[in-house]
């Protein structure tokens, strides 16, 4: 079945694009921590009717957030400790503007990813922009 190469390049673009949002700076205490995503898929849920220009907004999103992931993994591999937080919170920052510059919130951003993980033609559709 050809799903699961797809699934999986979904996946890793999905974990791209949420892992250093949800990375909390070791000293943060003014954020306020964001829930937990649900990757479960809700019981019968309807079809998503997303548009596509907001798929296309997300699709490139996705992209601009894995180049900002990567190039911040390798900052944060050979940075020293002390840098880090410093990293991180540009980090958060830059991903945070490669979506809302999209005409993205970072919640609308979010919700889209995880309804695409769980509705399999949403996905598809989402994959096809993402090439």
């Amino acid at each position: 079945m050809q799903s699961k190469p797809g699934l999986f390049t979904f996946s890793a673009i999905t974990l791209a694009a949420a892992g250093l949002l949800f990375t909390p700076a070791a000293n943060a205490q003014n954020q306020t921590p964001s829930p937990p995503l649900s990757t479960a898929p809700s019981p019968k849920a309807a079809p998503t009717n997303i548009p596509d220009k907001k798929l296309d907004a997300v699709a490139a999103a996705a992209k601009k957030v894995t180049a900002v992931k990567d190039s911040f993994e390798q900052k944060l591999a050979t940075a020293p400790v002390a840098d880090k937080e410093r990293l991180i919170g540009e980090a958060n920052n830059a991903i945070t503007k490669a979506v809302t510059d999209e005409g993205l919130s970072i919640d609308e951003f979010r919700t889209i990813l995880n309804v695409a993980q769980n509705d399999p033609v949403l996905r598809d559709k989402l994959m096809q922009r993402l090439k």
